[in-house]
């Protein structure tokens, strides 16, 4: 999802809250960006290195000083620690950052999330992350197919997942997401339908479902440029379609394109952003919306540490919350939820949003059989409509520019 701070103007207040009112009731997330891995995936185009001596400590006071220079309005509801590998991290660093956390959430947040690799599990961590008020666990599984691990530079093994899946249960963590990634180079069909079904039957809470893409400056888009892999649409499709059968098969609601959950297990850190709520980034390279501005640290532990060395931070992609930029997401965003989006609700918090034009645009997409309730107060999209979800959202950029 998976997000500066200078001093904020009285207008500015709650442009990102759900009323708007300037009061402080909204959800904040809080975002840690752990930017260590041990080693790099051939397909990550996240910020990440490979830490060196005294990094941990550095990157631990960093946080403490960024904090100080954001104080925080109100308790963040929801914390999220992402990377990176946030589970390199020592034991003794993951309570102190913790404790640095705790100092400010005004009691244990309502979902505590840490990313893990399966190697990364280990019972010092894991008994550090109960004791600071971790109630959720990311594990970064990709596929569970030894072949296609090395396909993307992942260095695990089917055994190592059902190893550190069985760990997470035996301390006692109960929500525990899966992450998955389709169409690698040479995937068939049948070999992510196992992926599918071994992870419904470890019972995870919640599975993510992600397609390999090709970023920018990565080792797959090297290949790509090469030639030695290509991209297949239809195939990408037919992944698609198929997690749908397989995880709603097995029990796993479908809440938004890429995520399922069991009842009541929805990620709310990933809820609160794509509702447009606010949060707050701490760490190289994260992400805020708070305050009335998007911002991002800059990508890079040392830039980061002397921007904090110099009292500023967020100094890179700042953007002024305008009511349509919000709305427009919130849109956008909102229509990657499978309950769609609440058009009254949208219309109170941002009024003159529903433009009849946009409601023209609503109508045409029920009609090509890609949305329903265009003349009602709920918006979704159909099975159809997810698939170009995308697409659907740069068509509803073009009303609000």
């Amino acid at each position: 999802m998976g997000t500066e701070m200078m001093p904020v103007r009285p207008e500015e207040r709650g442009l990102a809250g759900d009323s708007g009112s300037g009061e402080c009731a909204a959800p904040l997330g809080l975002y840690v960006h752990v930017p260590f891995c041990a080693v790099t995936c051939d397909f990550c185009a996240f910020y990440q290195k490979r830490p060196e001596k005294g990094d941990f400590r550095r990157f631990v006071d960093g946080i403490r000083r960024e904090l100080d220079l954001v104080s925080p309005d109100r308790p963040p509801s929801t914390v999220f620690w992402g990377g990176g590998t946030p589970g390199l991290l020592p034991p003794e660093f993951i309570r102190e950052l913790g404790e640095i956390i705790g100092g400010l959430r005004g009691g244990v947040p309502e979902e505590w999330t840490v990313e893990l690799t399966p190697e990364s599990v280990r019972d010092g961590r894991l008994e550090a992350l109960r004791e600071i008020g971790v109630n959720r666990v990311s594990l970064g599984v990709q596929t569970f197919d030894t072949r296609l691990l090395e396909i993307i530079g992942r260095r695990s093994s089917r055994e190592a997942v059902v190893k550190a899946y069985s760990k997470l249960r035996e301390f006692g963590f109960d929500n525990v997401n899966l992450d998955l990634m389709f169409a690698f180079p040479g995937q068939t069909l049948e070999e992510w339908e196992g992926d599918l079904r071994e992870a419904a039957e470890l019972g995870s809470e919640h599975l993510s479902t992600y397609c390999l893409t090709f970023e920018e400056d990565t080792a797959l888009w090297v290949k790509l440029s090469r030639g030695e892999v290509a991209l297949d649409e239809d195939k990408e499709i037919a992944f698609f379609g198929k997690a749908e059968e397989v995880l709603e098969g097995a029990g796993l609601f479908k809440y938004e394109t890429s995520n399922y959950c069991r009842s009541g297990r929805e990620c709310l850190h990933n809820l609160h952003t794509w509702r447009m709520s606010e949060w707050i980034g701490l760490g190289p390279a994260a992400a805020s919306q708070y305050r009335g501005r998007r911002c991002a640290n800059p990508a890079g532990l040392e830039e980061w540490l002397a921007g904090l060395d110099d009292g500023r931070r967020g100094s890179e992609d700042r953007v002024e919350l305008t009511r349509e930029l919000l709305a427009a997401d919130s849109l956008i965003f909102g229509l990657r939820l499978r309950h769609g989006v609440d058009l009254a609700a949208l219309e109170e918090r941002f009024p003159g949003t529903v433009s009849p034009a946009l409601r023209g645009y609503f109508c045409r997409l029920e009609g090509e059989g890609l949305a329903g309730g265009a003349d009602e107060d709920r918006l979704w999209l159909t099975r159809r409509g997810r698939l170009v979800a995308d697409r659907i959202g740069s068509d509803i950029l073009e009303y609000f520019d």
